[in-house]
């Protein structure tokens, strides 16, 4: 039994950027592509036409810009849709609007460049098409009741968070909603470089914890939240005292750099049973061992549960493997971690 091939729409206005995207998709076996949009309004008609399983979409366009169109198509018709923009922080106003997630356009005659992206932009279409697409309006879990903790308060000297697919708004949840008062926060989020700053500025200006994007040498510290930036791995050290951040490339690990499990693993070496360790939403499974080997030493580990994943991929990993202590729905996650680590 041959298996169906997922159905995608490509939407850009540069015609050339059309055809160079639909001819290297069609090249992938798992893909077929359907129809190309020039604007919004063609997507429109094509959608219903075509009625594709995923869309790629152009932030700037004529007519109506890309966002405008998410928020106009999300709540009638939610596409899973993939991004694909230039470095621009309406990247993330996009995936506020609905989009699943986004890759970053290469530059133009940059061959190698453009043969990393369409790698990366295949396999996000394909993760795309699992996820689920929440209805903004209605509210992303509602009827959830929390179960009381069985873990009392206790001196937490750190938080550490991964995520990926759908963590940019899951993290904005929860960092949004979290008092100055609270320990040093650090996060791998997958991210492409350029952007995990732009990102962490965003984050910075919207909450009340100081948020950067991390270099090696800051000191974490309460009220502080260090993102590791993209294309570095991030992991915490302790000298004296204090606890350091360390930044540095090198290989992938389970697919990744910035990986979540290099971070876990160096918070479960320094901190043990003074760490906090949460893992969202996200295709894969990086960071669930390195969650293990903190839940080992004695951390709180929280997973985010499956329906309120965008995908619940990494949270699935670390709760089969025995790393996730207890799984909390995004809606009462700051709420868990107020209560056993605010100072």
């Amino acid at each position: 039994m041959t298996q169906k091939k997922l159905k995608v729409l490509i939407v850009d206005d540069s015609i050339v950027f059309r055809q160079m995207l639909a001819r290297s998709l069609s090249e992938d076996k798992g893909i077929e592509v359907v129809a190309t949009a020039s604007d919004p309004y063609d997507a429109r008609d094509k959608i219903l036409q075509y009625q594709p399983h995923v869309m790629t979409l152009d932030v700037e366009m004529p007519k109506m810009n890309g966002i405008d169109f998410l928020k106009k198509l999300m709540p009638q018709y939610p596409l899973p849709t993939v991004v694909v923009s230039s470095l621009s922080e309406n990247v993330f106003n996009a995936l506020n609007a609905g989009a699943v997630d986004f890759v970053s356009k290469p530059q133009p005659g940059d061959l190698k460049a453009r043969e990393q992206f369409i790698k990366e932009l295949i396999l996000k279409i394909k993760i795309a098409s699992t996820a689920k697409i929440f209805n903004k309006k209605t509210g992303r879990e509602n009827g959830i009741v929390m179960t009381p903790f069985s873990q009392q308060k206790r001196d937490i000297k750190m938080i550490a968070i991964g995520a990926s697919t759908g963590g940019t708004e899951a993290l904005y949840n929860i960092l949004t909603k979290l008092p100055p008062t609270m320990p040093g926060i650090v996060i791998v989020q997958h991210m492409p470089p350029g952007f995990t700053k732009m990102y962490a500025d965003r984050l910075n200006n919207s909450c009340l914890l100081d948020v950067k994007e991390a270099e090696t040498g800051d000191v974490v510290l309460p009220g502080k939240v260090f993102i590791a930036p993209g294309a570095f791995h991030m992991k915490v050290k302790k000298l004296g005292t204090q606890f350091i951040i360390e930044c540095f490339k090198g290989e992938k690990v389970n697919g990744h750099c910035p990986s979540v499990d290099v971070l876990f693993h160096s918070v479960a070496d320094h901190l043990g049973d003074q760490a906090m360790g949460i893992i969202l939403t996200g295709m894969g499974y990086d960071g669930a061992k390195g969650l293990l080997a903190m839940n080992k030493k004695g951390s709180i580990t929280f997973g985010q549960d499956e329906k309120s994943c965008v995908v619940y991929g990494m949270p699935r990993v670390a709760f089969n493997i025995g790393a996730v202590q207890k799984q909390l729905p995004l809606n009462h996650m700051a709420d868990a971690i107020c209560k056993l680590a605010a100072q």
